[in-house]
């Protein structure tokens, strides 16, 4: 993997991350699996906690990075991810 796909697999992980354990737009996908699993679960702990869901996150996007980091696509939408992240944090530090 080049230096930009890393880059670029890095922000969008920490954006999916983000998503997945603190966002409320996942706020029903995380109530769903509390209900399922119970709230003490490994698994509901697995969704709220950032530091298990990018392990993850991680390795999906590494695999798929690795496959298509060549791609406009991948760079399109890894882009999108890292901006997003990016403004989510320079939002907070300036509001």
């Amino acid at each position: 993997m080049n230096l930009a796909g890393f880059l670029l697999s890095l922000g969008a992980t920490c954006r999916i991350t983000r998503f997945i354990t603190k966002d409320k737009l996942a706020a029903g996908f995380r109530i769903r699996i509390a209900g399922r699993f119970g709230d003490e679960s490994k698994v509901t702990y697995l969704v709220n906690c950032c530091w298990c869901t990018s392990t993850w996150v991680g390795a999906s996007v590494a695999a798929f990075a690795q496959w298509w980091q060549d791609s406009s696509w991948f760079h399109l939408a890894a882009t999108a991810l890292c901006l997003s992240y990016a403004a989510g944090v320079a939002s907070r530090w300036l509001d």
